[in-house]
């Protein structure tokens, strides 16, 4: 499994380089698409074991069409993403009201929507990032923090775990992988500045502290909604590590985390 894990992570990491700092933009939105449309696959592909029936196809094509209007700048008003949001809703609810059977209607509308905003928008905020000045080492620094801690989670975990952190969602993740995760995203947010604009070191500490917490809840997420629909992994895509979605899943909440940050903090 050890060797699996770190042969797919290599591989990943090597590919991911190439594509943030070698390949052209539209390839680079062209892998995030294929990520977005794997992930809801395998999302709602779990939904369905829990005999939610959610309009599956229908959200791929939404939460690929989220990252394509990013990179094609389409923009039909100011607040576009309310406006997409909005209609995606009405046109869920007209098919609902087109199904014979009146069964979890309520569910079957909620997943869809929370698929495409929990995988497809969320994760769609590293094109934002990339097309930023000086966007490819945003999303590096971004990358590398948030991964070292799924790595630091995982080893330290391995070596000195004791004490589970949360039991009932995932009896394997402990309090001391927590901490070696958070520390080590602290760590390597230290060791990859030069990727980012620069900034005092109290930044640096705020940035790797808050997305090694942040990464963690990502994780802790994916591991719920694995553990409600009973699954181990959201698929067996990648050998050692499991499917698209347990790739990005720590990703998908500290991509916008650090894309506010950087708007809001960092720009100004």
């Amino acid at each position: 499994m050890f060797i699996s894990r770190l042969i797919s992570s290599i591989l990943i990491f090597i590919f991911v380089g190439f594509t943030i700092f070698i390949f052209p933009n539209w390839f680079f939105c062209f892998v995030l698409m294929t990520m977005i449309a794997i992930g809801l696959f395998e999302f709602y592909s779990m939904i369905e074991k829990k005999e939610v029936r959610a309009y599956r196809y229908f959200g791929i094509l939404l939460g690929i069409l989220i990252p394509l209007s990013i990179y094609l700048e389409f923009q039909l008003t100011k607040g576009w993403e309310l406006l997409f949001v909005t209609s995606a809703c009405l046109i869920v609810f007209i098919m609902q009201l087109t199904r014979r059977e009146t069964y979890q209607a309520t569910l079957s509308v909620s997943t869809t929507m929370f698929g495409i905003l929990y995988v497809g928008w969320f994760f769609s905020f590293l094109i934002k990032l990339k097309f930023l000045a000086g966007g490819a080492g945003l999303v590096a620094f971004l990358i590398l923090v948030t991964k070292s801690s799924d790595i630091g989670a995982y080893i330290f975990g391995s070596l000195f775990g004791r004490h589970a952190l949360i039991q009932r969602i995932s009896p394997k993740k402990t309090w001391e992988g927590a901490l070696g995760g958070f520390l080590l995203s602290i760590l390597v947010a230290y060791l990859c500045r030069n990727l980012i604009m620069p900034m005092p070191d109290k930044n640096i500490f705020i940035i790797g502290a808050f997305l090694g917490v942040i990464s963690q809840i990502g994780d802790l997420y994916e591991s719920l909604l694995k553990r409600d629909c009973q699954t181990k992994d959201s698929s067996g895509l990648f050998p050692g590590l499991g499917g698209m979605l347990d790739v990005m899943d720590s990703l998908i909440f500290t991509a916008p985390t650090f894309y506010f940050y950087v708007m809001f903090f960092i720009k100004k």
